[in-house]
């Protein structure tokens, strides 16, 4: 698969991205009708790799692990949460690869593999020699995780899912959930993270937690 510089958009059916840090590399593309992120992680080191939502198109997610000798050893597939357009291609990717399944326990049952694996807030997930944590997100889904990744030699990067976007958090069907959501995004990602600190969504466009900090209080103020 070729792979054009990264700058954070990836278009529907077309190439993937591939951004290059010291010890890791972080890939993109768009996949499926609703223009759903796959991120997959490869460790420099070790050569292993995890993948973040394998939400659709198992070919075109084959074709980004890439089909050489060289290609990564896929260990990890995570499931930022329940909702089926982000895990249509689990079983064939996890069959095909035979790579562990990850999700949280509260949105486990969903999902068409049981996960191999649960993971709750604040536990360290790893892709070959670099750690990923887990951060537990409430409201978009009971079970919504994000996972940082703390680079040693540059800034903080960090995938979301469904629960933050450029423009607010992600959909919520309660004012109940949205509280949730909005509290848990502000007090686990926005006051404790740095505002170079790279995020990765779920569909759409990346951006960092500086350039959608002054935007806080009218997001809580218009309650999505």
């Amino acid at each position: 698969m070729d792979f054009v510089d990264y700058t954070g958009h990836v278009s529907p059916g077309g190439p993937a991205a591939r951004r290059t840090l010291d010890q890791l590399t972080i890939s993109k593309i768009s996949v499926g009708f609703l223009d759903n992120n796959a991120y997959l992680l490869a460790c420099r080191t070790t050569g292993e790799a995890l993948l973040i939502d394998a939400a659709d198109e198992p070919e075109r997610l084959s074709d980004l692990i890439g089909h050489g000798p060289d290609r990564p050893t896929l260990r990890t597939i995570v499931t930022t949460h329940q909702h089926p357009d982000h895990w249509q291609a689990l079983g064939a990717i996890a069959g095909a690869y035979g790579a562990n399944t990850v999700a949280h326990e509260l949105d486990a049952a969903p999902l068409p593999v049981p996960p191999d694996f649960l993971v709750s807030h604040g536990d360290t997930l790893t892709v070959g020699a670099c750690p990923l944590e887990v951060i537990h997100l409430r409201g978009h889904t009971p079970g919504s995780i994000a996972l940082l990744y703390r680079d040693p030699t540059g800034h903080p990067h960090l995938f979301t899912g469904d629960s933050l976007f450029p423009g607010g958090v992600g959909k919520t069907t309660s004012p109940e959930n949205f509280i949730s959501l909005f509290n848990d995004v502000k007090s686990r990602l926005f006051d404790v993270l740095p505002d170079d600190t790279w995020f990765y969504p779920g569909h759409g466009d990346d951006s960092t937690l500086g350039k959608e900090r002054p935007s806080l209080p009218e997001w809580q103020a218009r309650g999505w």
